[in-house]
């Protein structure tokens, strides 16, 4: 009974504790809750949608990549299955419009072939420091990942039910249409820097990359019409980002159903075959 009274109250003071973290948090800028968004990708049976992709990667490509990198993004893996899909006659074009370093050619620079990684804007990190006001944009391969949306206790627990993974995709959407034209009256903002309510601080040194109608959406072949907003955009680069940096989820989650299936008939099968064995001997 003392045992179980101590479990309690140390939840108890474990739940007060981050209810009371939280409230000290909040002094007007703390990080608002970010919003799930509904992505194809997401639950047990989710994937990715091709034409989504395709639009992601053009945002990708006509914006992110003016200034961050993509070192482990290969241009043939646009025409990889369950990704963006592009024809092969497609990628090898897309990768002759870039040039990359070869040493064991004239003139050192070659231009790309599919098998190439995707070149980066600046030659070292120095040169992309100086051209963003001291500041090195991240390499964008793995920043699904690498980013995601802490939930408040207890609601966390949840997304062990949910298989929630989409963290990454949930924050970048959020930073991306996070811009504010004004930093509100009572905060300090740094000269060269922008106010974004979800950027960890505030102040983030990249300027707003979206704007309504800056990209011209190249039309699919389903002809559906898509909002050029900055809202659609960084749902499409959202989605792209997190497919750039797992390519394989689908074929994980099938992996995954295929062994939690086997799993159920196999403990099916146990239960059968123990039944059997046991029905004639009194226990």
């Amino acid at each position: 009974m003392l045992k179980t009274k101590s479990i309690l109250a140390a939840l108890v003071l474990t739940a007060t504790l981050a209810t009371g973290a939280a409230v000290a948090q909040d002094d007007g800028h703390s990080t608002p809750h970010i919003e799930k968004q509904n992505w194809s990708f997401s639950g047990i049976f989710g994937t990715y949608d091709q034409n989504q992709l395709q639009r992601g990667f053009q945002v990708f490509r006509e914006s992110c990549a003016n200034c961050h990198s993509a070192r482990l993004l290969a241009f043939r893996n646009l025409g990889e299955p369950g990704g963006p899909s592009f024809t092969e006659g497609q990628v090898k074009a897309l990768a002759a419009e870039y040039e990359v370093a070869d040493p064991t050619v004239d003139g050192g620079v070659r231009p790309a072939v599919p098998a190439d990684r995707w070149p980066s804007p600046f030659a070292n990190d120095q040169e992309a420091r100086d051209a963003n006001g001291g500041s090195l944009p991240p390499d964008l391969s793995v920043m699904a990942k690498a980013r995601g949306v802490v939930d408040p206790f207890p609601w966390w627990i949840t997304n062990y039910f949910t298989g929630y993974s989409e963290g990454g995709p949930d924050y970048i959407h959020a930073l991306l249409t996070g811009y504010h034209e004004e930093a509100p009256g009572d905060f300090e903002l740094a000269e060269g820097k922008y106010y974004n309510e979800v950027f960890p601080g505030h102040a983030i040194g990249m300027a707003p990359p979206l704007f309504d109608e800056m990209i011209a959406y190249e039309p699919n072949e389903d002809g559906v019409t898509v909002p050029l907003t900055a809202e659609q955009y960084a749902t499409d680069v959202s989605a792209f980002l997190m497919w750039m940096a797992e390519p394989h989820l689908v074929s994980r989650k099938e992996t995954g159903f295929r062994v939690l299936l086997f799993l159920v008939l196999f403990a099916g099968l146990m239960w059968a075959t123990k039944r059997r064995l046991w029905s004639g001997i009194e226990h």
